[in-house]
């Protein structure tokens, strides 16, 4: 009788853990998403010294944050090779979650190898280091608020919550001892949900300093809850989150109305949650520690799902018949499209996971080299508007790449295919945009200069919220950092190529800013660059027909007749028209780059330096055929 009571009672608080557990929307886990990752482009001159001195500052910084702190700096300067690391783990963090999370990012950031300095931000953690010391600086130019892709169905409301929330935050953090808070706000309407968001400084720059830095995060990150229950804002000194989903315990948030104190009030006040809530037992957290490291440890086992592909880890293999499989041995009614190096399938798994496969189809005596290096570029890199590879097959008679999946497939249909029409004229300047983001980091961004040299709306991928990918590196090359062009053999598409890349084989990231406004162009008119005018009737290919238009002030003509003109600004249209012009100027230092592109599609002021046509070459004239020269294949025009 006793055995049976006891097992009774275990069973109760067994019961009480359990609904605990499932009740709390807080996790505890080391939250190892990767935001953002970035190098610096120059070499540490003596890389033996350099990573010896690297190795010890990130034992050191280990070290310290196993004694329970959340951040903290180390340095060695006494050689020729002097490093400066600091890490930050997110208050809420268990010690244990805090130093995976470290792992995790001090591996990671190990891809940008011989450079010396680099970033890693994650969810979870921040790690950076570099060459000289930079533990007081607060905002540097480029950073930008990041959105998540998910929305609700009640985004107005949410909308209102988090901007208050975050305001609140921006405003109580300077003033708090290590410069952290966490606080929720409940989202009103039908069905009460809540926010979470939370804000964090660097402990070493002043509360001056942290305040214009939550200034700036603030600013960056709110626009993200006008369309997504996601966000994140990053900067050298800061770093900011809201979400609908928890990502913190409810006992984990912060009193925050002490420090709103004398500052202007706001509508969201009252609705902080604030404090910290007490214990509820010994043995009941001993059960939920228990019960976490459980599912987190399941969760983060390797597995077998194609699905298994983590971040920065390189690609995974996986077996050539698993992948026919999944693919219904490549049958014609699973393909895709098809990409300048082959056919692309989709893949579905036992557990409902889906996923691209694209099957290369190269000359045997590159095969190896090509699928190598796209398989090389591509794991390493990691950026919101650029497709993912999740793993790779070389063992079986053909070479395949796996892929993440785009439900709405590309750009091309819903300009020219079966969809047109539908896009209005807010998710084709999120496409523009995006897009600009994807090849800035290309080009500038990521540790080496890659350029795709074949942007056109065939590669462009459309994720559930038309928020676009970019796809097919297999014609990706490097650029040496000695050189501004490099010669090569052509590999592009023609209507789409710059001159100075079709005709004379010069290739630089110009070449993809060229592309990139011809495919704007495309986005505003609807009308395809390639289709052949009917001369006698007064038709003009469409980049002349533009620059026709731009110097009469007729851009608007030039819209698609499918935009509904209540939905858009005239002013807002012609400056994405001036802006492609631009981009498709010669010679070719009077382009923009993509990082200059990014800022003239944010910035609301007018263009201050206007495109002329000047030398621009409207002569590159193209067949009923377009060549896409990737391993000398050709392809028709009706489509992919």
């Amino acid at each position: 009788m006793a055995q049976w009571w006891s097992f009774r009672w275990q069973i109760v608080v067994v019961a009480i853990v359990l609904m605990v557990f499932l009740t709390n929307p807080g996790r505890s886990e080391p939250q190892t998403h990767l935001l953002l990752q970035t190098c610096s482009r120059f070499n540490a001159t003596n890389t033996k010294i350099f990573f010896s001195n690297l190795n010890e500052t990130f034992r050191d910084v280990r070290r310290k944050l196993s004694n329970s702190t959340y951040f903290t700096t180390s340095n060695l300067t006494t050689n020729s090779e002097p490093v400066y690391v600091m890490a930050q783990c997110r208050n809420y963090m268990s010690t244990s979650d805090c130093l995976g999370c470290f792992d995790y990012a001090a591996s990671s950031i190990r891809a940008c190898t011989t450079f010396n300095g680099a970033r890693s931000v994650l969810d979870g953690c921040f790690l950076r280091y570099e060459n000289s010391s930079f533990f007081d600086e607060t905002t540097l130019i480029g950073y930008e608020g990041l959105c998540g892709n998910r929305t609700s169905s009640r985004q107005s409301a949410f909308e209102t919550a988090v901007n208050g929330l975050l305001s609140n935050l921006s405003i109580a953090t300077p003033k708090i001892n290590g410069f952290y808070a966490a606080a929720t706000t409940p989202v009103n309407g039908s069905n009460t949900t809540t926010a979470y968001a939370i804000a964090q400084c660097a402990e070493t720059i002043t509360p001056d300093g942290c305040r214009s830095c939550m200034q700036v995060a603030y600013a960056n990150i709110r626009s993200c809850a006008t369309n997504f229950i996601d966000g994140w804002a990053v900067d050298s000194g800061c770093f900011m989150r809201y979400s609908a989903t928890g990502f913190f315990r409810n006992d984990q948030t912060t009193d925050i109305v002490p420090f709103l104190v004398d500052e202007k009030s706001s509508s969201q006040k009252g609705a902080i949650i604030g404090g910290v809530v007490g214990g509820v037992g010994g043995l009941i957290l001993l059960l939920i520690a228990v019960l976490l490291w459980h599912r987190r440890s399941t969760r983060t086992t390797p597995g077998h799902s194609l699905f298994g592909a983590t971040e920065l880890q390189g690609p995974k293999y996986y077996n050539y018949s698993d992948l026919k499989k999944a693919t219904r041995d490549f049958r014609e009614e699973n393909k895709l499209g098809e990409g300048g190096f082959g056919d692309v399938y989709k893949g579905t798994v036992k557990d409902g996971s889906i996923f691209a496969v694209k099957k290369l189809a190269i000359d045997s005596t590159t095969a190896k080299d090509h699928f190598e290096s796209e398989v090389r570029v591509i794991s390493n890199i990691h950026h919101r508007n650029l497709i993912r590879l999740l793993g790779c097959c070389s063992k079986g008679p053909e070479l395949l790449l796996v892929l993440e999946y785009m439900a709405n497939g590309s750009l091309e249909k819903y300009l020219y295919g079966e969809k047109r029409g539908t896009l209005n004229w807010k998710q084709r300047f999120d496409i523009i945009f995006g897009t600009a983001r994807g090849l800035a980091y290309l080009h500038e961004q990521y540790n080496e200069t890659i350029i795709h040299r074949d942007i056109k709306p065939s590669n462009i991928l459309l994720d559930n919220d038309f928020q676009p990918k970019i796809a097919d590196f297999g014609l990706a090359r490097f650029i040496p950092e000695d050189q501004t062009h490099i010669s090569t053999r052509f590999a592009g598409t023609l209507g789409y190529t710059a001159p100075e890349y079709a005709i004379h084989g010069q290739l630089s990231e110009k070449v993809d800013t060229y592309s990139f406004g011809i495919v704007v162009l495309e986005i505003v008119s609807g009308r395809r660059c390639t289709y052949i005018p009917d001369e006698a009737a007064g038709e003009q290919y469409l980049l002349e027909h533009a620059w026709n238009l731009y110097e009469t002030r007729m851009q608007l003509k030039l819209v698609d007749e499918t935009l509904d003109p209540t939905k858009y600004k005239e002013e807002d249209i012609k400056k994405v028209i001036e802006i492609a012009l631009m981009c498709t100027q010669s010679p070719v230092s009077v382009r923009p780059t993509m990082s200059e592109v990014v800022k003239l599609l944010s910035d609301r002021s007018r263009v201050q330096n206007p495109p002329s046509r000047r030398n621009v070459n409207l002569s590159n004239k193209i067949n009923s055929t377009s060549m896409s020269n990737a391993g000398t294949t050709i392809t028709e025009l009706s489509g992919r």
